[in-house]
């Protein structure tokens, strides 16, 4: 598998777990001692079981987003993905860098985020 079949994969499967809230589907895109960034700089969610607390804390409605990316950079072990997420009345723009390990699971994966102006 390419580097960017392993990212589209990993793409197609958080896509996934966004829309059903499953903690397998979350806990299936993450290492067991993965690290999560919601921020560049903010505390990160270690671990599988408090990355998908986390996820599930802050889960959105199955349904409400659409949601566009391209990859900017792939590499054997990182992705750089330039996305798009619409909710009913807000657009973001989304950086986010992923670090991926020999099995197609994140071991790191911080999120960048910029909310459209009104």
């Amino acid at each position: 598998m390419s580097s960017l079949d392993a990212v589209t994969a990993w793409m197609d499967n958080y896509r996934k777990a966004w829309e059903s809230n499953d903690p397998h589907d979350i806990a299936d895109l993450f290492a067991e001692d993965a690290a999560y960034f919601t921020e560049p700089f903010a505390k990160p969610w270690v671990g599988r079981d408090a990355i998908v607390t986390g996820w599930l804390a802050h889960r959105d409605k199955p349904g409400t987003t659409s949601f566009e990316w391209h990859p900017l950079i792939v590499t054997e072990d990182l992705a750089v993905i330039e996305a798009t997420t619409r909710y009913p009345k807000k657009t973001f723009s989304n950086l986010w860098v992923l670090r991926l390990d020999n099995l197609g699971q994140a071991r790191q994966f911080t999120e960048w985020w910029m909310q459209h102006p009104a």
